[in-house]
């Protein structure tokens, strides 16, 4: 029996944060869990932004010549996914939106080439923000579930954490990096059956 992979992904443009540490917790229970685990950076895929041109529309594939073939292939080849990230003026960082943009062949194939919808998976969604904007966590995790509905991510749950700027103040919200890797344990658990069929 092959272990499943969970694939995360970070979202923030910067390395170490409070929404990595989040994510690291969450990937070390779903290893805890028996699960492989991988992380793409969103900010690092060396993808270019979507042009809206369509063209996935005729053959379900991405014309651009980038990192995208790598982006399709760690999406395509992850038995769940968990997606973490910072909440910047609402919502996700321009380099995620970015990897979300580029989900158009999935939606172009499903609803415009009448192919059948991916297999269901599991997955999580993982938000910090320092507080103040009075639209909270409902745009960054509303863009989150409409691109894992597209991809077939069962949400198991989420994590919000509101109050952390600085790297070190996820030291304060323990319980969320221990919910996060309860949670990350969920997922793999709920990926297993996933893995077994491949």
């Amino acid at each position: 029996m092959s272990a499943p992979l969970v694939l995360g992904i970070a979202g923030s443009p910067r390395r170490g944060g409070n929404s990595d540490r989040l994510l690291e917790s969450a990937l070390a229970g779903a290893r805890e869990a028996g699960a492989r685990t991988d992380t793409l950076v969103a900010s690092e895929s060396g993808i270019e932004p979507c042009t809206g041109c369509n063209s996935c529309s005729v053959d379900g594939e991405c014309v651009q010549i980038d990192g995208g073939r790598e982006l399709y292939d760690a999406i395509d080849s992850a038995d769940a996914i968990i997606v973490s990230s910072p909440v910047f003026f609402a919502t996700v960082p321009s380099g995620l939106k970015a990897v979300y943009d580029r989900m158009q062949p999935y939606w172009a194939r499903t609803h415009v080439l009448g192919q059948p919808r991916p297999a269901c998976r599991p997955g999580a969604i993982l938000l910090v923000r320092g507080g103040g904007d009075p639209y909270g966590f409902d745009c960054a995790e509303a863009v989150t579930r409409s691109v894992f509905a597209v991809l077939g991510i069962d949400v198991l749950g989420t994590v919000a954490v509101t109050g952390v700027d600085g790297s070190a103040d996820m030291d304060t919200h323990l319980d969320a990096l221990e919910e996060a890797k309860n949670l990350g344990r969920a997922v793999a658990e709920g990926a297993a059956g996933r893995a077994v069929g491949r």
